[in-house]
């Protein structure tokens, strides 16, 4: 064979790293996204007061609301989890023209302010509400309680793992799922043990950007479920209080709320670096 044709066929050699496909300027306006993030809150944390940092942030109503939200944000994710991931399972595999529909409705807390949600859910929930009045009439409470705290937090935050979970599955594709039903695999075990399994960064994402958005809501929850102190007042609530009365506690506490939501979105990346090597 001649050489020119030995040349030719042979594979292309790698010239350049992929890092060095990137546009020259585009790491401009990143700069500057990332500036607009960090910035203000490297400004919060010059304005703490370290000599009484400690001090500030274990005080019983402090360690009251941080106990709290970390509690309803845990159990606001698993129980998204129960009912998001189904949803985002029939968004994503559904052919029918009223899944836009279903999709729309799911997805509207991403957009509505979370103090017209807490007002929809205290018109559902609440005494006089469909749902509340019925639970009422049976001795059960919902409004301006813990479990309020855990129902506005699910409301707000269900719409992010929902939408991340279905975009995992629609960049996924169905190929895998119908090479196991035409090996004879149930549909359950299908979803199992191929979906789940394939899916799992996905599914680790949409778990963390529903954790953190829970441990931060603060609309939904001050009018859905008030401010009652070991109660419903969360670490977001606590810090509202705190804004009014005593700043230096308040910026104290938004700084552990910072730093809890990077530790979490930090391991999550962790995770999701060792799934995809």
């Amino acid at each position: 064979m001649p050489a020119r044709q030995t040349r030719q066929l042979s594979p292309p050699r790698r010239s350049r790293r992929r890092g060095q496909s990137v546009p020259w300027w585009l790491p401009v306006p990143a700069a500057l996204g990332g500036l607009f993030v960090v910035v203000p809150v490297l400004a919060m944390v010059g304005r703490v007061d370290w000599g009484s940092f400690v001090a500030l942030v274990t005080s019983p109503a402090s360690r009251t609301a941080l106990g709290l939200s970390l509690g309803t944000a845990a159990a606001t994710t698993g129980i998204a989890f129960v009912l998001g991931y189904p949803l985002a399972v029939v968004f994503a595999r559904s052919t029918s023209r009223w899944t836009g529909v279903a999709r729309a409705v799911v997805l509207l807390p991403l957009v509505l302010p979370p103090v017209v949600g807490g007002l929809a859910l205290l018109a559902a929930f609440g005494r006089l509400g469909p749902i509340g009045a019925f639970l009422d009439d049976h001795g059960v409470r919902i409004a301006f309680t813990t479990a309020a705290v855990v129902i506005a937090q699910t409301f707000v935050s269900m719409p992010f793992l929902v939408s991340s979970i279905e975009g995992a599955l629609r960049v996924g594709g169905d190929r895998y799922e119908r090479v196991a039903a035409t090996l004879g695999a149930s549909p359950t075990r299908t979803f199992l043990t191929v979906t789940t399994p394939r899916i799992l960064p996905g599914i680790t994402a949409g778990l963390v950007l529903c954790f953190a958005r829970a441990l931060g809501e603060f609309g939904a929850t001050l009018t859905f479920a008030g401010s009652l102190q070991g109660v419903t007042r969360t670490l977001p609530l606590e810090i509202y209080l705190q804004r009014e009365i005593d700043p230096d506690t308040a910026v104290a506490l938004s700084l552990v709320l910072v730093v809890v939501a990077v530790v979490v979105i930090g391991v999550s990346s962790l995770r999701n670096r060792s799934v995809l090597a």
